[in-house]
């Protein structure tokens, strides 16, 4: 009658052994998927294929209101003002390096003429930008989420500072289009390989 009683015992023991190991790997696997009470959250028009490369520059933002419109115009404007950004780094990193390596007599007023006119050429070429995603959501709260990137060009870019740089009277005697292409080509690059936007 014991051997029964501990027999019966040793299987019921067993039994929850099993239960419980199973339970419990059922639980650790919840727990790696489930990273400490995080939810993945997928945003639209971003991730590698919406960012920056040598042949255009993109930009992603988002634009939020309870007029599906106003949404779009927040987007729009967000994303333009990202791209603006983008390219105002890669235009002041190209200025500095090409400046540097040449041999201006005033190269404060060369920096400030060479920005000033790039400014003028990207607010102009902000116009031109190409709209690559857009999705719109309506959230919860009942307010519209508009997605958007926008791209735009480098070769457009180029040669509208090409031709605004070539006609500036104070800088045509000194300005070298070959080597500050090559100085620009650089700073593309640069921003390509970080992958930042």
């Amino acid at each position: 009658m014991k051997k029964r009683i501990y027999k019966s015992f040793g299987l019921l023991l067993a039994g929850v052994v099993i239960f419980g190991s199973t339970f419990t790997s059922c639980k650790s696997k919840k727990e790696v998927t489930d990273v400490k009470g995080e939810t993945l959250v997928e945003v639209f028009c971003s991730g590698p294929d919406y960012r920056s490369d040598k042949n255009n520059f993109r930009a992603n933002a988002t634009g939020e209101s309870t007029d599906m419109e106003i949404a779009r115009k927040k987007a729009t404007s967000n994303s333009k003002a990202a791209l603006a950004g983008q390219i105002q780094t890669v235009i002041k990193g190209t200025t500095d390096n090409y400046v540097n390596s040449r041999e201006f007599n005033n190269v404060e007023e060369v920096e400030e003429r060479f920005e000033s006119l790039s400014r003028e050429v990207i607010n102009q070429q902000l116009n031109n930008v190409k709209t690559i995603c857009e999705k719109i959501t309506q959230t919860k709260a009942g307010t519209y989420k508009c997605y958007m990137a926008i791209e735009m060009g480098v070769d457009a870019l180029e040669e509208a500072l090409n031709n605004r740089l070539s006609r500036d009277q104070r800088l045509k005697v000194d300005y070298d289009y070959e080597k500050y292409k090559e100085t620009f080509d650089k700073e593309m690059e640069k921003l390509e390989q970080s992958g930042a936007y």
